[in-house]
């Protein structure tokens, strides 16, 4: 399978024989069923200890699910999770939506994906507060002068990682840098250079099927936890089924949803307004979410700060910044742009800022995840047998090629606002590249976690603020 969203690590779930060896004994029994309401108490605390990315994430559910708890057998669990990488979207926060419906339909669904985003808008919404209130302040500065850096090596760590294992031949090095080229010299838009990519994978893999089957997935992994409820050879439930009906139901629902949304918000503040235009804009990218935030990332540059200004290429790094350090998915960055956008365009008035604020970050998550939910509901019974077949994986594949040349550009534009705060006329930020650096050297070759680094860097920065070492 052609891994679609590549920033997640690989292997997400350990290789489980040498469990199955440790632990070839007892005979365990079936868990009994889990209610709804016990499945809301659990969904509801994966959304605040998400932490660690996609891989994380998706890390903290096999233990829980097929290991601790047994809910689901690990077959069936990496059967939905490649199903997931299919898709555009977070693949975390989709898998649990997927195991929510599989577990108790719609509203299972519903409830699982919505929970393991809810507590991270909240936190958003708090930080992105602090930071828009106080980022003046001399201590908030310097934290934020500390994480930048670290952004910065973050990001070029994930071109690497991506790279490494989305570029297997020399055709598709050949996309990565045509991408990189369109983008950085051309300033093609980003949905144009996925839609290029993915008719040269359509085409590539009609007439070179080889170059664009690379491998991947998470076969073969052996179960060894015992019976799970959802097993191996546990029919499909009637509601998980496929039917023409079923399908219908959810599309009118999903586009009715997003057409009253619409309407509202048109009706509000007309078809100009900025929330309205957050509306459109955050659908247009909940669609182009192929390989990951990291991906996605350059189209809601190019959008939110060239196009339509709702913030700064500054308060873009912080955002990114903020987003690593708290739980859910990385793209939830999107609820800080829509906050700073709100508060900066004052959407409400100048006597409401925060309400204002508040409501844009909610505007721009329900329109950048309700896909998510109809790609799940609608798609989960009628995609899963597309596994393997190169008619849909080789334009993913090429696409995944693509957007390695994309977070490249995305590095060198994070590296040159931090090194050069003040463009290329301005001083050099010596001590923001050694910090850069030093966060490269951790992530390359010590394999740090994301949160250490973050706080380390934070720490460097709060320092420096205190000693009035931060280039102004």
């Amino acid at each position: 399978m052609v891994d679609s969203h590549p920033e997640s690590e690989v292997p997400l779930v350990q290789d489980t024989s040498a469990v199955s060896n440790r632990s070839k004994p007892q005979v365990m029994n079936t868990p009994p069923p889990i209610s709804f309401w016990e499945a809301v108490g659990f969904w509801l605390k994966l959304g605040f200890i998400s932490f660690g990315g996609p891989a994380g994430q998706i890390a903290i559910m096999h233990t829980e699910l097929v290991e601790r708890r047994r809910w689901i057998s690990e077959k069936r669990f990496l059967h939905a999770l490649n199903y997931c990488m299919l898709l555009p979207g977070p693949e975390a926060q989709q898998l649990a939506t997927y195991i929510g419906w599989l577990m108790h339909r719609s509203r299972g669904g519903i409830v699982a994906g919505a929970l393991f985003v809810l507590p991270s808008l909240f936190i958003l919404v708090a930080l992105s507060w602090i930071y828009i209130a106080y980022g003046h302040v001399a201590v908030v500065a310097g934290v934020f002068h500390g994480i930048k850096p670290a952004v910065t090596a973050l990001v070029v760590h994930a071109a690497h990682r991506i790279g490494t294992r989305a570029l297997k031949n020399g055709w598709l090095w050949g996309i990565a840098a045509a991408a990189f080229v369109a983008i950085f010299a051309l300033d093609v838009p980003f949905p144009l250079i996925v839609l290029i990519a993915a008719v040269v994978g359509h085409v590539g893999g009609r007439v070179a099927p080889a170059v664009f089957v690379v491998g991947g997935g998470h076969g073969g992994a052996r179960q060894g936890y015992g019976p799970a409820i959802i097993d191996d050879d546990t029919p499909t439930p009637a509601h998980a089924l496929f039917t023409r009906s079923g399908l219908a139901r959810v599309l009118l629902a999903g586009i009715g949803l997003w057409l009253a949304a619409m309407a509202f918000l048109v009706t509000q503040w007309g078809i100009d307004g900025t929330l309205t235009q957050m509306g459109w804009f955050f659908t247009k990218a909940a669609m182009l979410t192929f390989g990951g935030a990291y991906a996605v990332l350059p189209y809601v540059y190019q959008g939110a700060v060239e196009h339509h200004q709702w913030l700064s290429g500054a308060q873009m790094i912080d955002g990114l910044a903020l987003g690593e350090t708290t739980p859910g998915p990385l793209i939830m960055v999107v609820a800080f742009v829509g906050f700073v956008g709100g508060w900066l365009k004052q959407v409400f008035g100048p006597d409401a800022l925060f309400v204002g604020a508040a409501s844009a970050a909610c505007v721009v998550t329900f329109f950048t995840f309700l896909p998510s939910f109809v790609f799940i509901l609608a798609g989960g019974p009628l995609v899963e047998s597309t596994h393997g077949n190169l008619k849909f994986t080789a334009p993913l594949t090429a696409i995944t090629a693509a957007v390695v040349g994309v977070i490249l550009n995305l590095a060198l534009f994070f590296a040159y606002h931090v090194l050069w705060p003040h463009g290329f006329a301005g001083r050099f930020d010596a001590v923001s590249a050694l910090i850069a650096i030093g966060a490269g050297i951790a992530l390359f070759r010590f394999k740090v976690g994301v949160i250490p680094l973050l706080g380390a860097c934070a720490t460097i920065g709060l320092l420096m603020g205190q000693f009035g070492w931060i280039a102004r």
